[in-house]
């Protein structure tokens, strides 16, 4: 690991206690220029992980409070007559920055979620006939509240597809908690961050997760792992091949993170969960979870 990540990763550990496994994902997630979905309870740092790590990176960041009544104008911005001009002027949107940051964007409804399909995919945005670079780096690091809470609004899978990675924060440890309820406020601690990275460093880094070397026996295994899911009756469908692709750069990003220059199969077990739980479904409504059905193919597929 770099001495700039090893920086970062102690850093966010500090505002968000015990919680290194997923700083360490979503930090892989940004470094294989992906967009990241924390889904979890109200309360449990979700915002505060977004706002650190924007913060860290040493980004120009906006957030965007998702409600029921937000339009996609609000996201993407919109065009004002002026007097003096006598023309309309393009007012650019909270959209148009390095890192947004979606808080509770399933409390939107499906038209304002919609507004960011174009520019996770494509990091552009088309308003009034008009198509708009976003800046580079551009990420999406949005927050969403579990879909059996009053006022939310299931996510479109092509939205979700979206996301490179899904994480969960869970329940602090007890040691974690108690140096939490010990302290100050974790949001407190925010205006005292100071960037590790500046955008020109990212991008670096980024270039450098890209070119770590993937063997044509690792290949062979997230093959199978995508086989697996087209062929087992246990999935309701299998992954796409953008599935595919994803888990190979969160795989890259990981083994880079954890200072290597090539992917072992562990670094595909590691981030399999976070890459594949919100693209794959139980064929039957069992109720399992991402985490549960990951474990699954796992075990059902051995390493070559």
């Amino acid at each position: 690991m770099t001495a700039q990540i090893t920086r970062l990763v102690d850093a966010a550990g500090r505002v968000v206690l015990g919680k290194e496994r997923v700083v360490r994902l979503a930090l892989a997630c940004l470094l294989a220029r992906g967009h990241l979905l924390v889904e979890d309870l109200p309360g449990v740092g979700k915002t505060t992980l977004a706002h650190t790590l924007a913060r860290l990176l040493g980004l120009d960041y906006s957030r965007i409070q998702f409600t029921s009544d937000l339009l996609p104008a609000d996201i993407l911005g919109v065009s004002v007559y002026d007097r003096e001009d006598g023309r309309f002027r393009f007012h650019p949107g909270p959209v148009f920055a390095q890192l947004v940051v979606a808080d509770e964007i399933n409390r939107a409804t499906p038209k304002a979620q919609s507004a960011l399909l174009e520019a996770m995919e494509e990091r552009q945005v088309t308003v009034e006939g008009e198509t708009r670079p976003l800046p580079e780096p551009f990420f999406v690091i949005a927050t969403q509240n579990p879909a059996h809470q009053i006022g939310t609004f299931p996510l479109p899978e092509s939205q979700v597809d979206r996301f490179l990675m899904r994480v969960r924060i869970g329940y602090p440890d007890r040691e974690a908690e108690r140096t939490l309820l010990r302290g100050s406020d974790r949001r407190e601690l925010l205006p005292q961050l100071q960037p590790v990275l500046d955008p020109a460093d990212l991008l670096v880094l980024q270039r450098q997760a890209a070119g770590v070397h993937v063997a044509d026996a690792l290949l062979d295994y997230a093959q199978a792992l995508l086989e697996h899911t087209r062929s087992s009756p246990r999935y309701r469908h299998g992954l796409s091949p953008r599935g595919g692709l994803a888990l190979l750069r969160a795989a890259r990003a990981w083994a880079f993170v954890d200072g290597r220059t090539a992917v072992l199969p562990e670094d595909v077990q590691a981030v399999l969960a976070a890459v594949v739980g919100h693209r794959l479904a139980a064929a039957a409504e069992s109720g399992d979870d991402p985490d549960a059905l990951a474990a699954e193919l796992l075990r059902a597929v051995p390493v070559p």
